[in-house]
């Protein structure tokens, strides 16, 4: 398993978010640099977003979803049309950074 994951729950519909890109970034001074990517999958879900084996330093990253593009295939306007989520690793266990989303707000969490 990846060592950073995450999933994504459309809770206006109460279903997974399938089809959002996402992008795992590391903080490099004042810039972003993206280091994984990939897309959810019909349980809103990214399967191995960090290749096999691969385990990050101690540091700051961020979860960067593209939650615009998600509305606008289902032709709904939503305020958030991308949301990045900040977070600090201080080991290298695993970390489980979800998104409940909805049109007009969202939340996340350390999950497990």
């Amino acid at each position: 398993m990846s060592q950073i994951t995450t999933h994504i729950l459309d809770t206006s519909l109460g279903k997974p978010a399938e089809g959002v890109q996402i992008s795992l970034q590391e903080k490099e001074g004042d810039n972003w640099k993206t280091i994984a990517s990939g897309i959810t999958n019909s349980d809103g879900r990214v399967a191995n977003l960090l290749e096999s084996g691969k385990v990050l330093v101690p540091g700051i990253y961020r979860m960067f979803f593209e939650t615009g593009s998600y509305y606008k295939k289902m032709n709904t306007k939503t305020f958030y049309p991308e949301v990045g989520i900040v977070f600090e690793t201080f080991d290298e266990m695993h970390y489980h950074v979800p998104l409940l989303l909805n049109p007009f707000g969202f939340s996340t969490y350390r999950g497990s």
